[in-house]
């Protein structure tokens, strides 16, 4: 075969390539198809059409390489890939498959640019292009941002439709019939006389043909799958509990491992005594690892019991050790040094509030928040001289391969990750922390499966929060509208504290900083957002809508003083400043939804957000009521436009669970530090949403928008806002901090 036919059979264009991509990095470079990772080790009679569609003589596998921590993704590629293909959901397995640079994500890129969301500007479309080469090149496969859907829309139907025109000239090459009379369904190609080809017996045929590459996608009045509420790939195994997850994982000789780090994050381990826990039942082995200790014995709780009675002498903090001096380094950022950006700067804000009569001002707080996933957090290794297995459930599983190579001294391509169903993740699973020291003790146990299962004290007291967050709001209004906004944020970089851990330095201003907030789509005449960088406090990471999760409810809630002033209507002032069609539409949604502007019961009030995150325009209406005994949050409306709802099912699940994730934070959860360690230890005093508090959820999917996005963040943002406005409307009181039940009882 000639070289130019084994270069065809081994690629797949990933994509379509941005021509502003090439001209940074080189056209051809860029243009140049991925390589297909499923040929490396095909089994006989098995077919890789693509890297997302596998056929052997038991089946169809799709492979489906963005994470699943439970909110559908593994569902949603499956599709995107089937409706092309032409199978049915009930007919295919899911397969995350191994990490490889074919599985980089084409959407970051749009986080990436400091460009808003609306932007289509040559400028911001050339930086996107860049951006996306740049991933490109690095192979970065990462499941996070809202960027499943985004990411996968065009891609994988492409995927799709390239393996079932192949199989079709498979066909044609099978039966000498015109591959244009040939037709394909639920697997099968149909011949002109009426006979039928299952997959399965022409993915051998298939295997020696070069991809047919020059597809055309089917249109949306035709799809079968896309956009039609569809039963998900995992509901069976979840609703009979068979589903397997990380902490389900099982090798034949396996042991079991917990840890015990500094709880000062950070600090070192001077020293410790493990004399009694080595005597203790079950016990097989007592180990050092970076900064700590591990337990090795023949089960979980055994471990964890072990690990208990060692005593150890922690070193001190990096950090301040009490909380009023985290919140003291926050007030003492909003200093023109620590500037970080300024994207949004429109009018003349200074002169503005010079020469206004009154000039409203407001401080706002958000709390550090802990991940806390249902799933405790785990992982297994098996290390054996020339080869590490890892199996997890994690978003980067190309940093865990790069990060696992460098700890034991192997070539990336030495170490397999296999990547596990999350029980819930909300950005925990973007640290490998976990997966790195379950590595450490199975090399010093090599040929021993080894599983590392943190205790939930270990993870909630060592856990890599959300950041701590405070803004302040100036602003003034003229003839009853918003004439002036200026916010100034200031928190650590969520960015430098995690990529740092990946021992990865990310130059230039760190945008989740302001994300949330500098890119509303509103048009107020002097309109300026500030994002101060505070020095680096405890560490910090991505959280459900990450910078988003602290500006939305900021942003919001000072734009509603500022309405309140004017003496202005909430609904139909944010419809005023809205320039953004799609926006607005969401906004004119939850008004008709809610009902808004009819007469509402003694002492009920209702709240309207906005916030723009993710290039998701989401709107939220908050009903609640003031009893006797507190407050009540008694409905939530909710309106967001993603361009195109691929579920409608999964899409109102999704929302639902972020608003009851959003709200359970806003009034009950915060993580402190006292002496340098985080204070809470499990759920009993780290609470969620309880049920008795969570309200009723109506959601309304639009597809106004001209891009596809995600939702996977963007209803959390305008949910503690929307809270906010809503006791004030009810109360007077305006809540400017959370956990709101500081401030203000719930019922």
């Amino acid at each position: 075969m000639s070289r130019i036919g084994k270069i065809a059979r081994r690629t797949f264009l990933v994509g379509s390539a941005a021509i502003v991509g090439g001209v940074a990095f080189g056209y051809y470079m860029y243009k140049r198809p991925v390589a297909n990772p499923l040929l490396d080790d095909l089994a006989e009679g098995e077919a890789a059409l693509t890297p997302y569609v596998r056929i052997d003589g038991d089946g169809i596998t799709l492979i489906t390489p963005r994470a699943d921590s439970g909110q559908g993704a593994y569902s949603v590629q499956a599709a995107l890939i089937a409706e092309e293909l032409d199978v049915e959901l009930d007919q295919i397995r899911v397969d995350p498959g191994m990490p490889s640079p074919a599985y980089y994500n084409t959407a970051l890129s749009t986080e990436a640019a400091p460009f808003r969301s609306t932007d289509d500007s040559f400028a911001a479309n050339t930086t996107r292009g860049v951006m996306d080469a740049l991933l490109k090149f690095l192979g970065m496969q990462i499941t996070g941002g809202s960027t499943t859907v985004p990411d996968s829309f065009e891609k994988l139907r492409v995927a799709g439709a390239v393996a079932r025109e192949t199989l079709k000239a498979a066909a044609a090459q099978k039966t000498g019939a015109n591959v244009a009379d040939l037709k394909t369904a639920k697997g099968m190609v149909e011949l002109p006389g009426g006979g039928m080809l299952s997959y399965e017996e022409l993915a051998p045929i298939a295997a020696g043909l070069n991809p047919v590459n020059d597809v055309t996608l089917r249109d949306p009045g035709t799809w079968r799958l896309v956009g039609k509420a569809m039963e998900r790939v995992d509901i069976v195994a979840k609703s009979t509990g068979t589903q397997r997850y990380g902490i389900d994982f099982e090798l034949d000789g396996m042991v079991h491992a917990t840890v015990r780090t500094n709880p000062r994050r950070g600090g070192m381990m001077n020293g410790f005594d493990a004399a009694d826990a080595r005597e203790m039942r079950g016990v097989i082995d007592v180990l050092q690892i970076s900064n700590g200790v591990a337990v090795v014995a023949d089960n979980t709780w055994r471990a964890i019991q072990a690990a208990n009675a060692i005593e150890i002498d922690w070193g001190p903090a990096p950090y301040p050790a009490e909380m009023d001096a985290h919140w003291q380094t926050l007030s003492d950022s909003f200093d023109a040094e620590l500037l970080d950006s300024r994207n949004r700067d429109d009018g003349d804000v200074t002169a503005a509030l010079d020469a206004a009569t009154e000039v409203i001002e407001a401080e706002y707080r958000a709390p550090y928040l802990a991940h806390a996933p249902l799933e405790p957090i785990t992982a297994t290794v098996l290390a054996e001289n020339d080869r590490i297995d890892v199996w997890t459930g994690t978003q980067i599983p190309r940093f865990i391969q790069t990060n696992i190579a460098k700890i034991a001294g192997l070539d990336t391509d030495q170490v397999f990750v296999h990547v596990l169903m999350m029980g819930g993740s909300f950005g925990h699973r973007l640290e490998d922390r976990v997966v790195r020291e379950a590595a450490e003790i199975a090399l010093q146990m090599k040929g021993t499966p080894v599983k590392l299962t943190y205790s939930r004290e270990e993870d909630t007291t060592h856990n890599d929060t959300r950041q701590i967050a405070m803004a302040r709001g100036r602003g003034a209004i003229k003839d009853g509208r918003v004439e002036t906004y200026d916010l100034g944020i200031a928190m650590p970089s969520v960015v430098g504290s995690q990529m740092g851990r990946q021992n990865i330095s990310a130059p230039g201003p760190d945008l989740q900083i302001v994300a949330g907030a500098w890119e509303q789509p509103m048009s107020i005449p002097n309109y300026r957002v500030s994002g101060y960088r505070a020095p680096e406090l405890a560490p910090i990471s991505s959280w459900r809508s990450v910078g988003a999760s602290t500006n939305g409810f900021f942003h919001d809630v000072f734009l509603d003083e500022l309405i309140h002033a004017a003496g202005a209507d909430p609904m139909e002032e944010r419809l005023r400043l809205c320039w953004h069609d799609a926006s607005r539409k969401t906004l004119e949604a939850v008004a008709e939804m809610s009902n808004w502007g009819s007469t509402l019961a003694p002492n009920k009030g209702r709240g309207v957000a906005f916030c723009m995150s993710f290039g998701v325009p989401t709107a939220e209406v908050i009903e609640v009521t003031n009893t006797d005994s507190g407050i009540s949050i008694d409905k939530v409306w909710v309106t967001a436009d993603v361009g195109r709802v691929i579920d409608p099912i999964n899409f109102e699940n999704m929302v639902q669970g972020g608003i009851v994730w959003a709200l359970g934070h806003a009034i009950n959860s915060e993580i402190t530090y006292s002496d340098g360690m985080i204070e809470q230890q499990n759920y009993y005093d780290f609470e969620g949403m309880r049920m008795f508090q969570t309200p009723e959820i109506m959601v309304r999917g639009l597809e106004n928008a001209d891009q596809v996005r995600g939702m996977g963040e963007p209803m959390v943002p305008p949910a503690a806002a929307a809270l906010s406005n809503a006791i004030f409307a009810a109360t007077r009181q305006r809540i400017r901090e959370m956990p709101m039940n500081k401030l203000i009882d719930f019922v």
